[in-house]
């Protein structure tokens, strides 16, 4: 078997697909983007595609260490999301051709069933919280929230005492026995993001994401060891290697390694197992379409220190493969079933992804503070 083609394809909303084909029919399917910077990345893919033609797909960690390895600089969101793309494709089509989902190939299941977190972003004290209910409404036992932007990196105690209000509001909303997540985003300094989580402690959350950025530990350690606060982050870290101060020191419970940023299947699952010495977690971050998800739910039921898959909620359910796959992904009592199908367990309609082509680029937006400066995202 040999690689013959690599394809991409813009997909509404902002997503970015690559098709790999064989010369024996087999095709596999990833999904590498950059948020806001899809064409940047697709170059990437076509370029390393020219050194993928002619090469056993099936030698997924050969390759994967060719194109890492083998162009001197390594890392980056636009490398390592090219990269992880391509690997999801190349486990695709091993899985297709051996004809057993990808899990197997990673000692088989470790559970029957994946859990799933909606998202639930309204930020209006009204709002937040009828949004909340409409998500367990649905079926979901958890989502997570986010906090308002832009967001001073110190903001006033009135800023802290409206966004712990609405927290605690949205809490209270769903009751007890429902998980409730938070996603600072990264824009709080470490003094402020402490201030805030003693403000909402007694939400109990399940995690709160990207208190502080994550690329210093220490001050990700420092907000944990003040509040004693369950802490996540990883959706801005690539692989092994970039995950391995947070992991040494303990600074986050749970890691988020996004399967289209991070290094791809392979990768996750290693990212997991150097966890899973530290007693760390994972939920794979993921904004993105059911390429995407796909993957996730391939290293959730393989990865016996996974906790949760988290699931953009798009209103048309296009990223659960809605309008794209044959056969979409069905979400019942806040779980995915384990796919059971060769391969990542999807087949993508060819037509249908060229129909959803993008007319204009996704590109991230851009906040500015009362005073004109600029304001993380």
């Amino acid at each position: 078997m040999r690689i013959t083609a690599v394809e991409t394809y813009h997909v509404a909303p902002r997503w970015l697909f690559v098709r790999i084909g064989t010369d024996t029919g087999v095709e596999g399917w990833g999904e590498p983007v950059v948020e806001g910077y899809s064409r940047s990345t697709e170059t990437l893919v076509h370029e390393m595609g020219e050194l993928l033609v002619g090469e056993d797909p099936r030698r997924v960690e050969h390759l994967w260490q060719a194109l890492y390895r083998g162009s001197y600089y390594r890392g980056g969101p636009h490398i390592m999301s090219a990269i992880s793309g391509i690997e999801q494709a190349l486990w695709d089509i091993t899985g297709k051709a051996l004809g057993v989902p990808v899990h197997e190939l990673f000692g088989g299941a470790v559970r029957d069933r994946i859990r799933m977190y909606a998202h639930s972003m309204d930020v209006t004290p009204e709002g937040a919280p009828a949004a909340a209910r409409a998500a367990v409404a649905r079926g979901f036992d958890a989502i997570k929230i986010g906090v308002s932007a832009p967001m001073s990196p110190m903001p006033t105690a009135r800023v802290l005492d409206a966004e712990a209000a609405r927290i605690l509001a949205v809490r209270e909303a769903v009751g007890p026995d429902v998980d409730v997540a938070i996603d600072f985003h990264g824009r709080l300094l470490p003094d402020a993001a402490i201030a805030l989580i003693r403000r909402i402690e007694p939400a109990e959350l399940l995690f709160i994401e990207e208190p502080v950025l994550p690329e210093n530990p220490a001050a990700l350690l420092r907000v944990q060891q003040a509040t004693g606060a369950r802490l996540a982050t990883g959706e801005r870290l690539f692989t092994r290697w970039g995950f391995r101060e947070v992991i040494e020191s303990q600074a986050a419970q749970i890691l988020q390694p996004d399967l289209s940023h991070a290094g791809g299947i392979s990768e996750t699952r290693r990212i997991a197992a150097a966890a899973e010495t530290y007693y760390q977690l994972i939920a794979p971050h993921n904004p993105l379409g059911p390429i995407s998800l796909a993957a996730g739910l391939q290293i959730a039921a393989c990865t016996p220190n996974f906790l949760i898959q988290e699931h953009p909620t798009v209103a048309d359910r296009s990223d659960l493969g809605v309008g794209l796959l044959t056969t979409p992904f069905e979400i019942e009592d806040g779980h995915i079933a384990r796919p059971t199908g060769p391969g990542l367990g999807i087949e993508v309609d060819l037509d249908a992804v060229r129909a959803r082509a993008l007319t204009t680029h996704w590109r991230t937006p851009q906040l500015r503070h009362p005073d004109g400066s600029v304001a993380d995202w």
